[in-house]
């Protein structure tokens, strides 16, 4: 099985994420059908993906390859895979899917950019068939800058999907990484929100605040993970000595099953972060817009090939 280089892809959700992966096809030349229900967000896709494409640096030239659908089945028609990005929302995900395989050829792969809900949940009402054609495309926010795809296998998945799907991700410039078990929030958001589990229990038990966790984070290991690894630190500075932190350390960690109580009650007291202008700190009407935008220099600095120094 194999993806042709300039194979039609549909996405379906035209939000910030469906946006996104839409751009990575539409620059690597691929025509794209943009489908979403809400006929509001769709009209405003072009927009922005041409301001996207202008902060890399890209005209909008490639956007002649765009087609926006509000009919799902015109979306799937000739494409040769679907990557679904609707919200984090199982029941909402799983009847998308029971759309598409009823609109989408047999051997059309259906992909899910689901962050955290397992694979075989999305895909549990679909027929045996139909589901050794369905995967996990995990992308990460926002697609355009950051390389990571989780590529999510199945029990049921057919091998050539998974190698069709990895070629073609490689071929548009990003970095695939095989899932080999579908379980909940796959490798990176496991990885991640272990780390956010235990920032939140530092704050709950009073041993330091939130700045302080954000600055130890930005100030010392966080600089170091773009080009090392937990695991390849772990080995660069020893396999005794990190058993040995280990056996100390461990036995101290928050292990909680249950979400911080510190979440809960700033949660409760609608303190949700920047988007209500408070949450463990208050924000300004300007700080979040300025935060973002230095996330994404940071981003694009990151993406852009080294200069050489004259």
């Amino acid at each position: 099985m194999h993806i042709e280089q300039h194979a039609r892809i549909a996405v379906v959700g035209a939000g910030l994420m469906g946006c996104g992966i839409a751009q990575v096809f539409l620059a690597a030349g691929h025509p794209v059908s943009l489908y979403d229900p809400y006929v509001n967000v769709l009209s405003q896709a072009p927009a922005t993906i041409r301001d996207n494409l202008r902060s890399v640096g890209r005209d909008g030239a490639c956007l002649e390859l765009l087609t926006l659908c509000s009919v799902l089945r015109d979306a799937v028609d000739k494409a040769a895979i679907v990557f679904e990005a609707a919200p984090e929302r199982l029941e909402l995900k799983r009847g998308i899917f029971a759309e598409l395989d009823a609109v989408a050829g047999k051997h059309v792969i259906l992909a899910s950019n689901t962050s955290v809900i397992p694979i075989s949940g999305i895909a549990a009402n679909l027929d045996e068939a139909r589901r050794r054609f369905v995967i996990g495309t995990h992308w990460w926010n926002p697609p355009y800058l950051v390389p990571l795809v989780e590529v999510v296998r199945t029990e049921l998945l057919a091998e050539p999907v998974f190698a069709a799907v990895m070629d073609l991700l490689a071929r548009v410039g990003k970095v695939a990484v095989e899932v080999k078990k579908d379980v909940p929030g796959f490798v990176g958001n496991r990885l991640q929100h272990a780390l956010w589990r235990e920032a939140f229990a530092l704050v709950d038990a009073g041993i330091c605040d939130a700045a302080t966790v954000d600055l130890v984070v930005k100030n010392s290991f966080g600089m170091r993970l773009p080009v090392l690894g937990p695991l390849e630190n772990a080995e660069m500075v020893g396999l005794d000595l990190t058993l040995d932190i280990h056996r100390v350390v461990l036995q101290h960690l928050d292990a909680s099953a249950t979400p911080s109580p510190l979440l809960e009650e700033l949660v409760a007291q609608g303190r949700l972060g920047m988007k209500s202008g408070q949450g463990m700190r208050a924000w300004t009407e300007y700080e979040p817009a300025a935060l973002k935008e230095r996330v994404a220099e940071h981003l694009l600095a990151m993406t852009r090939p080294a200069q050489a120094s004259t």
